[in-house]
């Protein structure tokens, strides 16, 4: 549904979250692949760290919530490179909620990162690609976006609108030259899922989920999943009658 990519070789990545998780192994992983990536990430300090390692990389630092300093860091970027060639957004976070336990203050919170911050990366990101008439983008979501789950009141509402994002975009994209990857992880061992207090089945590394996500933006495909064995549950689980699926989400998770 995408051109295969080859040969990383100078290829120009904007990374968005590059700081820690799957976005720091996958800037690790594109760097000795031998493309140019620029690091972007809230923490200035460690994309500048890890910018200095590799002549290739390149630390452009934002907040990803703040949409003036989306666009400076995509001016530097592309006073540096003169272009891209692929963006991908990767920066977000979750906050465990329950109805009983709902925080309207966090879950604008979340929204305003998860959300909203990646509507700030379009409107930079967008003009670009476009006047290029090639490259491709790249969002992260999640498999929490397939179908409502216990302790994901605000967090897969966010996902599932990025899934909805994604697929409106290929639609406007495609014909225009240009990629569109939906990426939606299961569980990778990060910060962020450190914080669960239940079982994570098929847990993966952050270095196997950014070798599966940079192995389907390789291959073109722009519903990149992974791991297939838990993700692919989901999705099945998701064709089931609600009286059905709602009995199987209680009945796996206990919840």
């Amino acid at each position: 549904m995408n051109p295969r990519i080859d040969d990383w070789t100078g290829k120009r990545v904007w990374l968005i979250g590059a700081s820690s998780g799957i976005g720091a192994a996958c800037a690790g992983q594109l760097l000795r692949l031998g493309a140019r990536v620029a690091l972007s990430a809230r923490n200035a300090e460690a994309i500048q760290n890890a910018a200095k390692v590799d002549p290739h990389a390149l630390a452009a630092p934002l907040d990803i919530t703040d949409h003036a300093s989306v666009l400076r860091a995509r001016d530097q970027i592309n006073a540096a490179w003169g272009g891209v060639d692929l963006v991908l957004v990767l920066a977000g976070g979750y906050n465990e909620m329950r109805a009983d336990s709902f925080d309207l203050a966090q879950a604008n919170a979340m929204i305003d990162l998860n959300l909203r911050g990646v509507f700030n990366c379009l409107d930079a990101v967008l003009p670009l690609l476009l006047a290029q008439g090639f490259g491709g983008i790249g969002i992260v979501a999640s498999v929490a976006g397939y179908g409502g789950l216990p302790k994901a009141l605000v967090y897969g509402p966010t996902k599932a609108a990025l899934i909805n994002l994604t697929e409106s975009l290929y639609l406007d994209l495609h014909p225009r030259g240009i990629a569109v990857y939906q990426i939606n992880p299961g569980f990778v061992d990060t910060p962020l899922t450190k914080q669960n207090d239940f079982h994570m089945p098929a847990l993966m590394s952050a270095d196997q989920a950014a070798a599966a996500m940079v192995d389907g933006i390789r291959r073109g495909q722009f519903h990149i999943h992974f791991p297939k064995r838990f993700t692919n549950s989901l999705r099945l689980a998701r064709l089931l009658p609600y009286r059905w699926y709602f009995w199987l989400i209680h009945r796996v998770t206990g919840l």
